[in-house]
C-alpha cells in the first residue's frame, strides 16, 4: 500500500513518543508506506525536547503540570493536554495540512481536538488503547456518576470517529456494541512486539547479582499494573528461598510507592529498579537473563479485557510467563504462561518453574513460535494497512 502525499497526525496523551511502543510502531510503519507523519505527545522523563525529528517523523511535545493521581489531578492534566494538543495541531495544520488525525486513548477526549478539523474534511481515527470507563471505575470505586459520564464521552468519541482501531477482540466488541460502530469500520491491530527490537541474546549474569535465578517485570508502573501485588509475591518467595533476584524495568506514578513498599517489606536489596530503559541493548540484556517473567496485572474488569504489551514481549525472547488468569492475557500467551488464582498460587507457580528448566524451555519455545507465526508486529502491521486502505478509499 502506498499512501504517499498523505499527512497523518497522531495524538497521544498518556505517554511520550518514542517510549509509547505501540504508537511508535504505528508511526514508523505509516511513514514507511510513504505518509508524512507528525506526532503530538507530552513531555516526560527521557523525552523533553519540544520538537525533534526521529526516523523522519516530526514529534511535538507539550508540558504537563501534573501526573494525575486524584480526580482533580486528572481534570488538570486532561484540560492542559487538550489545550496544548489543539494549539500544536493548529500549528502543524498551518505548516502542512494533514488529512487525518489518529487519537490514542486514554483519555477518550481527543475527539474534541479533532472536531473543528472535521469541518475541513479531516478524518478521525480512534486508536482505542484503554477502556476509560472501566479504568476510572477501578480508580474511583462507588462514583457511578463518573462511570456514566465516561461512557457518554466514549460514545461521543465513537460517534466522531470515522474508523476505530481495536487492540483485541474485546475492544472491537465494545466499539460495535457500546460505540455503535459498523464492524467493517473497526480493525483489530494488536500491539505485537517488533522483532527488530526484541532479540534473543546470551544471558549476562551480572544482572542476577550473584543469585541463581532472575525474575523480570517490564512495563508501566501505575495503580492498575499490580506492582504492589508483585512486592507481596516477592516477599512470599524470599521467605522460602534466597536464590532469586528481581529486575523491574519501567516507570510510572506508583514507582515511589512501590520502592517504599519494598523497603517496608524488607526485600529492597533483592530488587533492582531500572526505570524506563530506552537502550535496546540493555533491555535485551536484562530480559534475556531472566528465568521467569511476570505480569501481575490486578484481576478486575478492566485488566480482564486488556492486552498488555509486556506478555508478548516476554514471549518474543522465549521467556515463560506467570500471570493471573485474565481473558485477554490468556488469549495472548496460551501455553506460554501459567495462570495464578491468588498471591500464594502466583508465588508457588514461579517457584515451580524455577525448579523445572525443561518446563521453562518448552513454554518459552511455545511463546516464541506464537509470536513469530501470529502475534509479532510483522503480522499486525498488515491489519494497520488494511484499516488505512479503507480510510483513504472513502
Amino acid at each position: 500500500m502506498d499512501i504517499s502525499g498523505k499527512h497523518i497526525l497522531i495524538i497521544v496523551e498518556n505517554l511520550p513518543v518514542p517510549l509509547d511502543r505501540r504508537v511508535w510502531q504505528e508511526a514508523r510503519h505509516l511513514k514507511s508506506l510513504g505518509a508524512d507523519v507528525s506526532v503530538i505527545c507530552p513531555k516526560m522523563k527521557g523525552c523533553v525536547k519540544s520538537h525533534e525529528t526521529l526516523d523522519g517523523i516530526d514529534i511535538y511535545r507539550h508540558p504537563l503540570p501534573v501526573e494525575a493521581s486524584g480526580a482533580l489531578g486528572y481534570l488538570i492534566e486532561y484540560s492542559t493536554a487538550l489545550f496544548f494538543e489543539f494549539f500544536l495541531a493548529l500549528k502543524i495544520f498551518f505548516k502542512k495540512r494533514f488529512h487525518l488525525i489518529q487519537g490514542c486513548s486514554p483519555p477518550d477526549l481527543i475527539f474534541l481536538v479533532a472536531l473543528p478539523f472535521k469541518l475541513f474534511g479531516i478524518k478521525y481515527v480512534f486508536d482505542h488503547h484503554d477502556l476509560s470507563p472501566e479504568l476510572f471505575q477501578t480508580k474511583f470505586k462507588g462514583k457511578k456518576w463518573l462511570h456514566k459520564a465516561l461512557l457518554f464521552v466514549e460514545k461521543l468519541t465513537f460517534k466522531t470517529a470515522d474508523f476505530s482501531i481495536a487492540t483485541n477482540q474485546s475492544f472491537k466488541e465494545i466499539a460495535i456494541q457500546r460505540g455503535k460502530m459498523l464492524s467493517e469500520n473497526v480493525e483489530i491491530v494488536r500491539s505485537g512486539p517488533d522483532l527488530r527490537r526484541f532479540k534473543i541474546i546470551p544471558a549476562d549474569m551480572q544482572y542476577k547479582k550473584g543469585k541463581k535465578f532472575l525474575i523480570g517485570y517490564l512495563g508501566i508502573i501505575a495503580e492498575q499494573d499490580g506492582l504492589d501485588l508483585l512486592m507481596q509475591i516477592a516477599s512470599l518467595l524470599l521467605k522460602q528461598r534466597n536464590d532469586i533476584h528481581f529486575a523491574i524495568i519501567g516507570d510510572g506514578t506508583e514507582l515511589p510507592k512501590i520502592k517504599k513498599m519494598a523497603i517496608e517489606l524488607g526485600i529492597a536489596e533483592h530488587i533492582d529498579f531500572y526505570g524506563m530503559v530506552s537502550d535496546d541493548a540493555l533491555l535485551n540484556a536484562i530480559l534475556n537473563t531472566c528465568d521467569v517473567c511476570v505480569n501481575p496485572d490486578i484481576p478486575n474488569e478492566l485488566n480482564n479485557l486488556l492486552t498488555t504489551n509486556k506478555v508478548m514481549e516476554y514471549m518474543a525472547v522465549k521467556m515463560p510467563v506467570v500471570q493471573f488468569d485474565l481473558k485477554e492475557g490468556r488469549y495472548s500467551a496460551l501455553d506460554a504462561s501459567l495462570y495464578a488464582s491468588n498471591l500464594t498460587d502466583f508465588a508457588e507457580k514461579i517457584s515451580m518453574l524455577l525448579e523445572n528448566p525443561d518446563k521453562r524451555k518448552a513454554m518459552g519455545e511455545f511463546g516464541y513460535n506464537r509470536v513469530i507465526n501470529q502475534l509479532s508486529w510483522e503480522h499486525e502491521k498488515v491489519n494497520l494497512e488494511n484499516l488505512y486502505a479503507k480510510v483513504f478509499l472513502k
